[in-house]
């Protein structure tokens, strides 16, 4: 496997694999890295779709990436998915996967020509005092000090970062800026997780630095990421002959492992309550999603708050990686990702209105009509002053397919589930669905009178606790992830949010699609190129676009940091003028 860019690779259909038609694969999980991987070994792979098996726990596939309409209990989704237009292995993907809804289209056809016609921006990026425009107004904020803080985490390297957390390399200063209020909301961020993964991010989105006030930067599906990525998907491969294999919990790969060569030899699983064992050979490709952000997530109700019960490191998902895990050291360290659930919780909930006294708050809070078909809130609003931290989002609406002509779906999250409300004073784990409602409605200036009222009759909510949700944040030092490929592994590859690959970032759906690329192509031998990462880090245009975005309109000769004062001094700007580089600097307004 290698990596590539330009247009040149982009377009290639790869020669078919050596021996492919010998081969068979099993892929453990129906998330979006197992059903994108099995894409891969379809398309480029041309791996006989009757050749590959999906093996899910669950009674439905897509993981982390759902959206449902339950019988009982109504509309869910557990969290959205940002997007921007340089995740370059789902578009890859996507490119591929006729869309369900136009035909003639692919998918990413659909994406791109919603988007196109109405692009994301956010009118209201925070609110404070009960439902006031925080006017952020675009700054960021950001103290000299604070500033040379970013600058000093963008440069280091990734090793002097291992086990090293955010609160390590920023102070008060700079959590008092903006600029982190829009990076933990966005992002969901704390401070206590791994500074290695914010300098990754940096890195990673330092083009889209310009679009984080006002999310300009973001692009989303037309309904929930379930019916516009994962339907389309499935469809693709049921119709590919694919097999899927519900109610089946693979608890064990058993490997060979001699002469440095790792080899899966059985998967073991458990299958409408039987043990079942698959012998392999070297021919049989084992794909597993090892980890999960939200295994054992609990719902709650209007009535009832979500049971968190959920003992350090239990789970099906996390069981298995620990089981392969105490094979060999190269397939990771799962007890540095699900062993804090303090520190990886947070809570969302799903928010039905039903009827049109809510929408008017929503309207004066998006400053959009809500019912238009179009962007609402086009991201979250930050409620700035609320003790949980909570943010709230209404995507284009309908939301669901199935949802009724006059109804919202609103999705709220908290960051801080252990602080009591700021108007119902309990902590949001403790909190029925009605209660988050009234905690909402409270921050959007409903009269305090109204709100039990309002809560109870116009609006239906369910809550959602996940234990694991940031646990790919966690501190971490090389080994903690297994590598995509393991070093010596004949059949075998990690893939999704828990496998490592170089400079991506996790909490994303390209790193998904991006590790799901990688395992497909080094196990094949499929030659064509993976699409590297979108490298605008090293774009000196994008650097100086980002350094001028950040000092809220300040010029470089404005500030005075010694190293600048030094600069000035030795007239290195003055020279630097009537070349390339004063043109530059002219154009991004830094001088």
């Amino acid at each position: 496997m290698y990596y590539s860019n330009g247009n040149y690779e982009a377009f290639a259909r790869p020669e078919k694999p050596k021996n492919v038609e010998r081969k068979s694969a099993y892929l453990v999980g129906s998330g979006l890295a197992s059903l994108a991987a099995a894409c891969f070994l379809v398309r480029d792979g041309q791996m006989k779709g009757e050749h590959i098996h999906i093996l899910e726990e669950m009674s439905l596939p897509g993981g982390a990436c759902d959206g449902i309409k339950d019988a009982q209990k109504g509309f869910i989704i557990r969290g959205g998915r940002e997007m921007e237009n340089h995740f370059e292995c789902l578009w890859d993907l996507f490119r591929s996967i006729p869309s369900i809804e136009t035909e003639g289209l692919s998918v990413l056809d659909e994406f791109y020509r919603l988007n196109k016609h109405d692009p994301n921006y956010s009118l209201m990026r925070a609110s404070v005092n009960r439902g006031e425009d925080a006017h952020t107004d675009g700054k960021f904020t950001l103290s000299e000090k604070a500033s040379m803080q970013i600058v000093k985490l963008f440069m280091t390297r990734d090793e002097d970062l291992y086990d090293v957390t955010i609160d390590d390399v920023f102070d008060e200063e700079f959590y008092a800026s903006n600029f982190w209020l829009y990076w933990q909301t966005m992002f969901a961020f704390e401070k206590w997780h791994s500074a290695l993964e914010m300098k990754l991010y940096l890195q990673r989105f330092i083009h889209h630095i310009g679009g984080l006030p006002d999310f300009s930067a973001l692009k989303f599906t037309k309904y929930n990421q379930y019916e516009s990525l994962i339907l389309p998907m499935v469809k693709f491969l049921e119709a590919n002959g694919v097999h899927f294999q519900y109610d089946t919990r693979v608890t064990n790969v058993i490997f060979d492992i001699r002469d440095d060569k790792k080899t899966a030899k059985q998967l073991i699983c458990i299958h409408n309550g039987k043990e079942e064992k698959i012998d392999l050979i070297e021919d049989d490709l084992v794909f597993v999603t090892n980890g999960s952000c939200t295994e054992n997530s609990t719902l709650g109700d209007d009535d009832h708050a979500p049971v968190m019960n959920t003992q350090p490191g239990e789970g099906g998902c996390w069981q298995l990686w620990k089981n392969i895990a105490a094979q060999d050291p190269s397939f990771g360290r799962p007890e540095k990702f699900c062993t804090n659930i303090p520190a990886t919780n947070w809570e969302s909930a799903t928010v039905t209105t039903l009827d049109h006294r809510i929408p008017r708050y929503i309207e004066k809070m998006s400053k959009r009509d809500p019912f238009s078909g179009k962007v609402v809130t086009g991201g979250i609003i930050t409620v700035k002053d609320s003790s949980w931290l909570m943010s709230y989002t209404i995507n284009r609406q309908p939301h669901f397919k199935e949802q009724p002509k006059d109804q919202l779906v609103v999705w709220i999250y908290g960051l801080y589930t252990d602080a009591p409300g700021d108007f119902v004073k309990k902590p949001m784990k403790e909190c029925t669905g009605r209660e988050i409602v009234e905690e909402w409605l409270y921050h959007m200036g409903v009269p305090e009178a109204e709100i039990l009222e309002l809560a109870t009759t116009g609006a239906h909510c369910i809550p959602c606790m996940m234990p694991y949700i940031t646990a790919f944040f966690m501190p971490r030092t090389e080994g903690d992830r297994p590598k995509v490929v393991p070093e010596g592994s004949v059949n075998f590859a990690f893939i999704g949010q828990f496998a490592d690959t170089v400079r991506d970032t996790v909490f994303t759906t390209e790193y998904s699609v991006r590790t799901a690329m990688e395992a497909v192509y080094t196990l094949l031998d499929v030659d064509r190129g993976v699409p590297e990462v979108f490298a605008s880090c090293y774009d000196v245009r994008v650097l100086l676009d980002s350094t001028a975005k950040m000092l809220d309109g300040k010029k470089l000769t404005d500030l005075k940091l010694p190293f600048i004062t030094k600069l000035v001094e030795k007239q290195l700007l003055k020279k630097a003028s009537g070349t390339i580089i004063g043109e530059l600097l002219e154009r991004y307004k830094l001088i």
